[in-house]
């Protein structure tokens, strides 16, 4: 079975920067695409950035130049390293892992906080 464990969350100033990490197990690790999404309260959940198996990127347009994400297929950890971070960045952050054979995110860990205040 397929765990997904995020850890880094926490409180942090504007303009501060924070790095989320993801360990993963219980599949071949590298045969999947990862991605975080985050979720603030009383908005929808959405794709902050994504990684191939391939090793491809893709950002959500709020956080291109920002955010970094990555991945260590010896480790097992995907990553996510935040920037000149914004109150809007306010939310609870999800780890997730794409199923090989539909390509779609199926695994998710249970999420850390991450929040942004003076």
């Amino acid at each position: 079975q397929v765990q997904l464990v995020e850890s880094g969350g926490g409180l942090v100033q504007p303009g501060g920067s924070l790095r989320l990490s993801c360990a993963a197990s219980g599949s071949i690790f590298s045969n999947h695409a990862m991605g975080w999404f985050r979720q603030a309260p009383g908005k929808q959940r959405e794709l902050v950035a994504a990684i191939t198996s391939g090793g491809s990127t893709n950002y959500g347009d709020s956080v291109k130049g920002r955010f970094t994400i990555s991945r260590d297929n010896v480790k097992n950890t995907v990553d996510l390293q935040m920037n000149s971070l914004k109150p809007e960045d306010t939310a609870v952050y999800y780890c997730t892992m794409t199923s090989v054979g539909t390509g779609t995110y199926v695994y998710w860990g249970q999420g850390t906080q991450v929040t942004v205040s003076s």
